[in-house]
């Protein structure tokens, strides 16, 4: 435990130093809002059903950006292959980098949310908790495969090509689910009948954390 936290501080330290990552999500994102909400006529019957998919391209865009980094910077500064070599589980490594990059994901979305309400003139009603609720599942989903998949993209030439071809087929359940509880709560449905589909993006999320910790080893392997 105390070696997981130790990389979790490492990496949220870096980021505290440089800010790099952390801008350029929240810019990201807030860029990919701004352009979608100028594709919809403010008037237009039409905009307030293209919320919910805006929102979640942003989230999504913004998550493959912060994770791409997470390795790069690692293999950039030749500091992964000691991270490997210290006394350390490396299912442990993945849970940190997995902890990590949620935890700079949710700190972005805690921006990119209040802009998104103003953007599309979303209602402030308790129905934003449950949208937060499934943007934080959906981050973590992100940040699960997005680690293992990072630690698979660095060691490529082209990766920033790579870890979007990796990752975009595979979280696509995990979008669609996000989009339609998003949908369905602006559009005035209760709790429960968006439950299910919460239950589905927790479902997705747990297969994703144990096949990375399972897969990470023989990912990280020259």
């Amino acid at each position: 435990m105390r070696e997981w936290w130790a990389v979790v501080r490492k990496d949220l330290a870096v980021e505290v130093r440089t800010r790099e990552t952390l801008a350029s999500l929240l810019l990201l994102g807030l860029l990919t809002l701004l352009v979608l909400s100028f594709a919809f006529d403010p008037t237009s019957e039409l905009r307030p059903e293209a919320a919910p998919g805006a929102l979640w391209v942003a989230v999504t865009f913004a998550g493959i950006l912060g994770l791409g980094r997470s390795f790069t910077t690692e293999r950039e500064n030749d500091c992964l292959m000691g991270l490997l070599l210290s006394p350390i589980d490396r299912g442990s490594i993945y849970l940190a980098k997995v902890a990590s990059n949620f935890v700079l994901m949710t700190t972005a979305q805690a921006g990119i949310l209040p802009v998104f309400v103003l953007f599309f003139d979303v209602a402030a009603t308790p129905a934003l908790l449950g949208v937060a609720a499934a943007v934080l599942l959906g981050l973590f989903g992100l940040a699960a495969l997005g680690s293992l998949f990072a630690a698979i993209a660095v060691r490529t030439r082209a990766r920033e090509v790579m870890l979007p071809l990796l990752m975009l087929p595979l979280i696509v359940p995990l979008f669609i689910a996000g989009v339609s509880v998003t949908g369905k709560l602006l559009a005035g449905a209760d709790f429960a009948t968006v439950q299910p589909w919460l239950g589905s993006m927790l479902a997705i999320d747990v297969i994703f954390v144990v096949a990375g910790w399972l897969l990470f080893d023989a990912a990280v392997e020259e």
